[in-house]
């Protein structure tokens, strides 16, 4: 089960996430819990895996703004990097990054 101390552990910056959520831990971990579970995060990779580069931005932009604004630092600075990519336009294999960013939202889940 996620709690403030295990999201601090993970890296995230849980006194501006706190903030953000007027310091009400029962509030902030509830964002979490619906930010970590949203949609976007398999609908990302089925856009890369079309090869998609403007429906795979959108949605890692609308991703990179969930995980800044809960500061889930780790996973933001994976998202943050590709979104920038992916803006760009940049033609690369995404895949590999994806994944890992997966990994980690994976590893975070089963805390």
């Amino acid at each position: 089960m996620l709690t403030v101390e295990v999201l601090k552990e993970f890296g995230a910056d849980t006194n501006q996430g706190l903030e953000r959520c007027m310091n009400n831990q029962a509030f902030y971990l509830k964002m979490v819990n619906m930010g970590l579970s949203d949609k976007r995060f398999e609908m990302l990779g089925d856009a890369l895996q079309k090869g998609d580069i403007d429906e795979a931005f959108e949605h890692a932009h609308a991703l990179k703004g969930v995980l800044g604004n809960l500061a889930i630092t780790p996973l933001y600075d994976r998202i943050n990097g590709m979104t920038e990519r992916l803006r760009a336009k940049e033609q690369a294999d995404y895949l590999p990054d994806y994944r890992e960013f997966m990994d980690l939202r994976g590893k975070l889940l089963s805390l």
